[in-house]
Parts: structure tokens; C-alpha cells; sequence
């Protein structure tokens, strides 16, 4: 070997980085602990500048500060705390040792001793935090040599025992220490020099004034830095106030309502309370010791953590707590088996974690054998003797008893409630079998007085008969109201749906309330936007608003406010099945007034025709059977809420479609429309109204073929050329539908225009009319009827 390799060879072994570097600060030599410190390749720090090195915040101060040291005595200077900069761009604290040398040629050398200083302070530091825990700490921490002789005294220790810790540091610690406890105390040090270390145990020690304390003692080895056991360290907390407030624990358990049971890792039972000495009709002294499964045999409900225990001990489910219960004297293992001498699991694993208690029902049995249904709620306590279970036991007999006769209590409500709406379905569609059944034949008379009253108007016109007249129309008229409002609510009703926002009805109908309400009602209406629309016809869900709207009028003579507001509803299968809808989207229509209200009875038969509660000639107990009929037919529901004094709330729920609501087409005026000579067979089987209208289509200019049968109708289609067949849906012999199909067979461009004053059972789907089936409802006027036959003539075929 080179000896002039020597000094490289010693750089580079040495456990510093040493880094040397001209007056300019360039490096001329580094080691190899100096290139692996901050991070750069063998012989790549040789040639760049030491300021590399030194964080970029300090890097401009640093030339002036080399520059300042050199221009001194360049005294060596020793262990600078500073920061370095690797070539990763991390920061780290450091050591450094500087040294000038100047050589013979007037050049001077800079070397650096640096040492990475980050170990160093966090060994300070945690140094620092574990003495910072000791003194602040409220338990005694006390370290002993080998001989017992006071090392170290915390301020706990000052507090607990009473001496300051200069009159204990070197004194022996049998000073706290009884007399009649000495012995036990050595057999624990010896213990712990063994290698062991006692957990929690119950003892005594003394103060300072020589009063004796109880106290909890946790004793383990104390190590130098090379692993070797130099003395104890004890970590002591007072438990005095503690025992005594285990007996309060203890008549406070004995005064609970419910029975209550400690039961240890072993399975057996180790505390009870009174009552659960009557609940098992065993005394306490049998209690205690007795295997659990004799007294709950369903065992109990699980836990959040299992204990694992040893030998042959019954596992159980546990949760953990710090609280204790029992005390104990240290077993010969150096662990602290409890008084009662239940020991800790053989692997010390007894760390399942608090949680809540949780209910569950068992069985419990009495010493006759009697078995009785309790619930039972578990937690656990950490205690010196290991995990103890507290199992609170509750007689439910009663309460299931309770529970039972609310169940039967509950289903013959419910089916009584089940009852009175079958009941209540079965009264109304009877009813509005006989409603459709009186429409028809009512609808064809009134459609005679009408349309007779129009004649003597038009032909008696400024007369005293012209104005009698008029007044027999009017009649007419009301009685035609009356019959579509039976229909309605017998859901017999044509009716003619559309895809439609509800807020567009209610705005268009809100202005016209306002006008017919009154001042002394404040009307309020707030809707929601983006809401989905609904199919339904528009016509009757103004007369749905409108009929709610004036009853609500009434139950406010002297004022109130009526408040109308839409918004979109999702129905579950609970709410769907309570109402008798399907599950899914709908939208809500709720009207609520402030007026007097209604008793239980009247909300029960508010929706039966003819019933009100208004003086005679009042009310015809129409407009509520109207509504009801309206929303069903729908397929939606309307419910009532209400108290007396306070106010009425009808709530409506009405399917929501995916369809977009379009404008509905003005009619355009029937005059001017003229039949310019077409032909029109006219079949009806009531002679009045067959008559009626063979006159309103004359007086229109149409050429008139009359029949009274579907036999004869198809007679007289059979010798003329007809361009529009006009009957009657429903007739003895042969149905209208029937009548038109078979003149379509011989004459396929024949236009059809049905008239009825109860036509659902023949030409609708569900009350819904098809879209190629053109109706005309009777009473009709003559105007109605010369519109809709010249709307069936421009029909594309």
C-alpha cells in the first residue's frame, strides 16, 4: 500500500463528515460520510462551492460570514448548531466544527467537521416529553435501586405521600411501607428482579403524618441504557375515596329497579344486586359463585370484543372500561389474582373495547324451575381481577302482556277502520250505480226543455213568453249542472285528459276566485315550480278547485284566509298501501281554509251525495260527492284533515306523468256554421228529443234522416247516401257503437258523432274517452250541437 493513502483512507472510515474548502469558499477534499450526509456521489462535491450546502434562506448571508471569520484570529469553533441543504433540497439540522490552516503558500484551508444532529435532538427531545410526563403526572412515580433506595421522587409522590423529595431521594422506601406489609412488598421486589412485572394490586402504604392509605401499585423493571435492570420503578395512585365509594356503589346497585349480576371471565356470578335476589328467587349467598347458564340458559348477547381465557373457564364476549371493582393480592406468577380468587386469563388478553349496551330478550329461570321473559343488557368493566361482565336483567311479563293486548287492541282498530271504508266504498259505488243510472233518461229530458226553451226565445224574442222562456232554460241548465256533478261523483263522468300543469290551473282559476270569494276572504296561492305534470281533464279540476273554494267560503262567514299550494310528492309502499295508491311520483293540490271546521261524523259522510250541513236551499251536498268523484276517477286521492274552531285542509294527490302539458285550442263561436245541405241521420229512441233535434239540424240547414231504432236506422242508410250518422250510444236492441260499426262496413266514409248523456260504459276505457271517438254529451244546445257536427264534417276520414 501507497502510504501516502493513508489520510484518505482515514477520511473516509471517520464517523463525522468532514469537508475541507478554500478561502472561496470551493471544496477541495470531502469524505465519504460527508457525500453520503447530503446525499451526492462519490467525488461530487469536490470543485463546487461550500454555500451549495446551506439552505437557499441563508445562502446570501453566508459568503460574509466565511469572509468575516477568515479576517479574525480564526479561532477553532465547536459544535454550531446550523442546517444543511441535500442535494434532494431537504433541510436538516446539523453540527458543525470549523478549523482554519493556512499553508506555506499563503493559502488558507477551511475544514469542517459536521454531524447530523437529528438523532441527538429527538433522543432530547423524547428525553425531555417522558420527563415532562412523570412530573406532571397525579400518580406517585417513585424508581428504586436494586436495594430499594429512593432514586427518583415526582411531585406526585410529594403529593400522595407527603415528603418532599429531597428528604426521600437515598432513604430507603420501606419508610411508606407498614410494617406488617414489608414482607409481601419484598416478595414483589423479588419478583420484578426476576424478570417480572406485578400489575395492578391492592395495598397499603403510610405518610407522611403516619396515616395509613389504600392504594393501587403497579411495580416493573427499571433498565439502563444497556438493557440491564438496575431497580424498580412504582407508579401508586390512592384509592381510599374510592372504597368507600364502592359501598355507596354498592346500596345504590341493591336500590336499582332492575336486576343486576356481575359476571366474571370464569362465567360465574360475583355480584347481584337485591333485586335480583327476588327476581330468582334466590338468596344472595346462592347467587354468588352460581355458573351463569342456570340462571339465563339462553347465555347473552354478544359483545363487541371476544375474552380469551384459559383453562377451562367459559369464554364471554366483553367490552372494556377502566373503572375497577375488587382489589387483590399479588399470586405467586407476579400477576395480581383477585381477592374473591378469580384469576386473570393464563395469556393476560382481556382488552376488548367500551361500547353501548344493547338490549336482547332471554330467559331467565327461577330456583322452582319457573322460566320468565327478561330482557337482559350487557357491558363490561376493566377491573384488578380481570373482565367483569354486568348483566342487567328486566322482567318483562307485564310489559309483554301490555304489548300483546295493544296488538289485538291495534288489529281490531285497523280492521274496523278496513270495515268502515269497504263499507264506505260499497255505499258510494252504490250510489253512483244509481246517479248513471237516473242520468241518462234526466239528460234526455232535460235536453227537450232546453232546447224547446231555445225555440220560443229565438221565435218569441222581446215578448213576455221569450222571457218565460228563458227562465225554463235556465232551469235546464241547472238541472244539466246537477246531473254531471252525480256523474262526477259516481265516476261515470266522459272525460276528455290531457297532459297538464296544475300550476297553470290554479293560476287561471286564482283570478277568478279572488273576484268571487269576497273581500272578507284573503286568498293566498303559492305553487312550485318544475312541477311534473298530470293527466287529467282541465275542466274538472277547475271545478275541483272551485267546489273546495266555495265550501271553504261558507265555513267563513266573517272572514278567513284560504290558502292553495302545489308541490311534487314521492309515495312510498307504506303510504301507498295506507291510501290504496301505487308506489311512485304524484302531485300534491292542497286547499286549507281557517274556518270553522268539521265534527268526526261530518268528515265521515262529507263525500256522500246530497249530504250538507247547510240550511235547506243552501246547498244541493253535491260539491264535495263532485270532487271525490273527479279526483278518483283520476286515479288520485283526497283526504281530509280537520278541527273544529281551527280550520279544514283537503289534501289531493294525483299521478304524475312523464308527458309534457301542451295549450289547449279555443272553441271558435258556433255562429255562421251551416250545414250547406248534408246529410244527417238522426237515431234516438226517446220521440222528444229525436224530434228536438231533427228541428235544430233543419232550422241549420241539414237534410234529415230520422230513426227510432238501429233497425231502422240501418233500413234507411241502406236507400240514402248519408255523410253523418248522429245517434244515440245507448238504446234498446242494438247500442250505438254497434249501429256505427255496421254502416261502416257498407259505407266507410260515413262520419259518426255519438251523443249521451251516460255513455262511459260503452265508448270510454275507464271513464277515458278514445281520441276516434267523438261525443257529444247531453242536454246539449243548439249551438253545441251545430259545433260539433261541423267539426265532425272537417274531420280529415
Amino acid at each position: 500500500m501507497d502510504f501516502r493513502e493513508i489520510p484518505g483512507l482515514l477520511l473516509d472510515t471517520a464517523p463525522d463528515a468532514i469537508v475541507v474548502s478554500r478561502s472561496d469558499g470551493v471544496i477541495t477534499l470531502a469524505n465519504r460520510r460527508a457525500h453520503d450526509m447530503f446525499g451526492y456521489p462519490a467525488g461530487a462535491l469536490v470543485g463546487r462551492a461550500v454555500d451549495d450546502l446551506v439552505p437557499e434562506d441563508v445562502r446570501p448571508r453566508h459568503p460574509a460570514q466565511r469572509s468575516a471569520y477568515l479576517a479574525g484570529d480564526q479561532p477553532p469553533l465547536r459544535r454550531l448548531p446550523l442546517r444543511g441543504l441535500r442535494r434532494d433540497g431537504s433541510v436538516f439540522p446539523v453540527e458543525i466544527s470549523l478549523s482554519a490552516v493556512s499553508t506555506s503558500g499563503a493559502e488558507t484551508y477551511v475544514t469542517s467537521v459536521l454531524r447530523d444532529d437529528t438523532a441527538q435532538r429527538e433522543v432530547a427531545r423524547t428525553r425531555a416529553l417522558l420527563a415532562s410526563v412523570v412530573q406532571s403526572s397525579h400518580d406517585a412515580i417513585v424508581t428504586t435501586d436494586l436495594d430499594g433506595v429512593v432514586l427518583s421522587w415526582n411531585p406526585g409522590a410529594e403529593m400522595l405521600y407527603g415528603y418532599p423529595a429531597a428528604d426521600m431521594i437515598g432513604r430507603t422506601v420501606d419508610m411508606i411501607i407498614p410494617d406488617e406489609r414489608r414482607s409481601d412488598e419484598e416478595q414483589i421486589r423479588l419478583l420484578v428482579r426476576l424478570g417480572g412485572r406485578v400489575d395492578r394490586y391492592r395495598s397499603i402504604r403510610l405518610t407522611a403524618k403516619n396515616e395509613q392509605i389504600s392504594v393501587s401499585t403497579l411495580i416493573s423493571p427499571l433498565l439502563d441504557e444497556h438493557g440491564n435492570m438496575i431497580g424498580t420503578t412504582t407508579i401508586t395512585r390512592d384509592i381510599s375515596d374510592r372504597e368507600r365509594a364502592e359501598a355507596r356503589v354498592q346500596a345504590i346497585l341493591d336500590a336499582a329497579p332492575d336486576a343486576m349480576l356481575g359476571v366474571a371471565e370464569s362465567g360465574e356470578v360475583v355480584l347481584v344486586n337485591a333485586e335480583a335476589e327476588r327476581l330468582f328467587d334466590r338468596p344472595r349467598y346462592d347467587l354468588l359463585h352460581m355458573p351463569l347458564p342456570q340462571l339465563l340458559p339462553d347465555g347473552l348477547p354478544p359483545v363487541s370484543a371476544v375474552l380469551r381465557t384459559g383453562g377451562d373457564s367459559t369464554p364471554l364476549d366483553t367490552e372494556r372500561a377502566d373503572d375497577t371493582l375488587d382489589g387483590s393480592a399479588p399470586a405467586e406468577d407476579g400477576r395480581a389474582p383477585a381477592e374473591d380468587g378469580n384469576a386473570l386469563a393464563e395469556d393476560g388478553n382481556a382488552l376488548a373495547e367500551p361500547g353501548d349496551q344493547r338490549w336482547a330478550t332471554r330467559r331467565a329461570l327461577r330456583r322452582d324451575g319457573a322460566e320468565l321473559p327478561v330482557d337482559i343488557a350487557c357491558s363490561s368493566l376493566h377491573t384488578d381481577s380481570g373482565v367483569v361482565i354486568v348483566v342487567v336483567v328486566r322482567d318483562i311479563t307485564e310489559r309483554l302482556a301490555a304489548e300483546e293486548e295493544r296488538r289485538r287492541l291495534r288489529e281490531e282498530a285497523d280492521r274496523q277502520r278496513l270495515e268502515a271504508r269497504m263499507q264506505q266504498a260499497q255505499r258510494l259505488e252504490s250510489l253512483g250505480q244509481l246517479a248513471g243510472g237516473i242520468a241518462h233518461d234526466f239528460n234526455n229530458l232535460l235536453a227537450v226543455i232546453l232546447n224547446y226553451a231555445s225555440f220560443i226565445v229565438e221565435d218569441a224574442a222581446g215578448t213576455p213568453p221569450a222571457a218565460d222562456a228563458e227562465q225554463i232554460a235556465r232551469a235546464a241548465r241547472r238541472g244539466s249542472d246537477l246531473t254531471h256533478q252525480l256523474l262526477a261523483f259516481a265516476r261515470r263522468e266522459v272525460i276528455r285528459p290531457r297532459p297538464l300543469n296544475l300550476n297553470v290551473v290554479v293560476t287561471e282559476v286564482h283570478q277568478m276566485l279572488k273576484r268571487s270569494l269576497g273581500e272578507h276572504i284573503a286568498l293566498t296561492v303559492r305553487t312550485t315550480a318544475g312541477l311534473p305534470s298530470v293527466m287529467a281533464d282541465p275542466g274538472q279540476l277547475e271545478q275541483v278547485l272551485v267546489n273546495l273554494a266555495v265550501n271553504a267560503r261558507d265555513a267563513m262567514p266573517t272572514g278567513g284566509r284560504l290558502t292553495i299550494d302545489t308541490a311534487p310528492v314521492q309515495v312510498d309502499a307504506e303510504y301507498a298501501a295506507r291510501l290504496g295508491l301505487k308506489i311512485g311520483s304524484y302531485v300534491r293540490l292542497r286547499v286549507s281554509d281557517t274556518g270553522t271546521g268539521m265534527p268526526r261524523d261530518v268528515i265521515d259522510k262529507a263525500f256522500e251525495p246530497f249530504f250538507t250541513t247547510k240550511p235547506s236551499g243552501q246547498g244541493t251536498g253535491l260539491g264535495l260527492a263532485t270532487v271525490y268523484g273527479i279526483v278518483t276517477q283520476a286515479g288520485g286521492t283526497v283526504q281530509i284533515y280537520s278541527e273544529a274552531g281551527i280550520g279544514t285542509t283537503f289534501t289531493i294527490l294525483l299521478p304524475a306523468t312523464d308527458m309534457e302539458a301542451r295549450e289547449s285550442a279555443p272553441e271558435d263561436s258556433a255562429e255562421g256554421l251551416s250545414g250547406h245541405g248534408a246529410t244527417v241521420l238522426v237515431v234516438e229512441d226517446e220521440a222528444a228529443l229525436r224530434e228536438v233535434t231533427s228541428r235544430i239540424l233543419r232550422r241549420g240547414g241539414y237534410t234529415v234522416l230520422v230513426a227510432g231504432s238501429g233497425d231502422e236506422a240501418l233500413r234507411l242508410a241502406a236507400e240514402h247516401a248519408i255523410d253523418v250518422l248522429l245517434t244515440d250510444v245507448i238504446m234498446p236492441g242494438m247500442l250505438g257503437r254497434d249501429l256505427a260499426s255496421a254502416i261502416h262496413r257498407s259505407s266507410p266514409g260515413t262520419k259518426v258523432l255519438f251523443m249521451s248523456g251516460y255513455a262511459q260504459p260503452v265508448l270510454t276505457t275507464h271513464g277515458t274517452l278514445s281520441a276516434d271517438v267523438h261525443l257529444l254529451e247531453k242536454p246539449f244546445t243548439s249551438a253545441e250541437l251545430m259545433r260539433a257536427l261541423h267539426e265532425e264534417l272537417q274531420a280529415r276520414p
